[in-house]
């Protein structure tokens, strides 16, 4: 047994001397490589170097001014910040929406470190997406270029470029984590397809961009979850397709078309639809409607009285809607992306739904959301 236990114990030690001498000669000619090439960076950091100088140019400082009271009624100016990026020459520039909709002015600091008043150009509270624009010569904006987040791949680079607790244009690096999360916006509508990544995103960065290794924005950051109050590296952006589509919008009429149908729901579980003893296992039964709003022009009727599923109060007797336009509804949320991919404000929907147990087909022409 000691016999074979050396044998092995040589061989072990044999193989890591080769081991130690191949890794060694790999070290020694890579740092000849870069030695020679006057560098001293791998491939990656010049990749991260690279892209910081083209992109950060393109990075602001965003100052919010808020006018709030003290108990003497004596106006206190309250100061917020956040980041964005120049997207053309004729300075208009995204960031999130929650970054500056309390705003009574607002204040950019471009990367030469002036100061320059700017002006509210458009926001959508359902996306957290914002536009403000400054007035400023071609010669100071630096727009970045934006890139295509629905072909990201889950481990491929990110890099976050932001003002995190103030600290002008800093850099953070990971990886995107994951894709099509969704988020609950202040307005309490989702945002869909939103960018997991573990590049650290802190108070300061929201806003800013998410950038691919070629220095394409790919999202706004967004959000991020956190029990402590700092990053945990679980951070969230906006996808920068998202912004493409609706920054026309944003920049022609200040807001976002949103289809609406004015009613408030309770989806239907098995649970829900076992306790209330409902007809159908999957559906939204419709406990409000918006007075004059398009279902209620259309007939679609609420709730009638409330009944107790565990520990809510919910209201019954209403209508349940369970399609749209041949489509299988199994939730608002759902709803509300079909009506948002699908279709436009003034569009004419077909809606299936159960009153008292017997099928109706409804056509309802959508409104548009009112602004909160």
């Amino acid at each position: 047994m000691s016999v074979h236990f050396c044998i092995r114990v040589q061989r072990a030690v044999l193989a890591t001397v080769l081991a130690v001498g191949c890794l060694t000669a790999w070290t020694d000619a890579r740092a000849q490589k870069h030695h020679a090439e006057g560098s001293g960076l791998s491939p990656e950091e010049q990749i991260v170097i690279s892209v910081y100088k083209h992109a950060s140019p393109g990075v602001v400082h965003i100052t919010s001014t808020a006018l709030a009271y003290d108990v003497f009624f004596n106006p206190v100016p309250q100061k917020g910040a956040g980041s964005g990026f120049v997207v053309d020459d004729r300075g208009y520039i995204v960031t999130n929406n929650h970054v500056v909709e309390e705003a009574d002015s607002l204040e950019v600091t471009l990367p030469d470190k002036s100061k320059v008043p700017a002006k509210l150009i458009g926001r959508d509270p359902s996306n957290d997406l914002a536009v403000v624009k400054v007035s400023v010569s071609k010669g100071r904006l630096f727009p970045l270029k934006m890139g295509n987040s629905d072909a990201l791949q889950v481990g491929q680079m990110a890099i976050a470029i932001g003002n995190p607790f103030g600290l002008d244009r800093t850099l953070t690096r990971g990886v995107v984590s994951s894709t099509g999360r969704t988020l609950r916006s202040e307005s309490g509508r989702q945002i869909r397809d939103v960018i997991q990544t573990d590049a650290p995103i802190n108070p300061g960065n929201s806003g800013g961009p998410l950038l691919n290794s070629l220095g394409e924005v790919i999202g706004i950051n967004s959000a991020i979850y956190t029990p402590s109050g700092g990053s945990v590296g679980i951070g969230f952006a906006i996808p920068v397709n998202t912004a493409k589509r609706l920054l026309p919008q944003l920049i022609a009429k200040g807001r976002v078309s949103h289809p609406w149908l004015g009613i408030a729901g309770l989806d239907i579980t098995p649970e829900v639809a076992s306790a209330l003893k409902l007809p159908v296992r999957e559906g939204i039964v419709v406990m409000q409607v918006a007075p004059k709003g398009p279902v209620d022009r259309a007939g679609i009727r609420g709730s009638t009285r409330k009944a107790r599923v565990g520990n809510m109060l919910v209201g019954i007797g209403g209508d349940i809607i369970v399609a749209v336009e041949g489509r299988k509804v199994t939730s608002i949320d759902d709803l509300t992306a079909f009506l948002d991919a699908e279709r436009k404000v003034g569009d004419q929907v077909t809606i299936e739904l159960l009153r008292d147990g017997r099928p109706r087909t409804v056509s309802v022409r959508l409104g548009e959301l009112p602004e909160a």
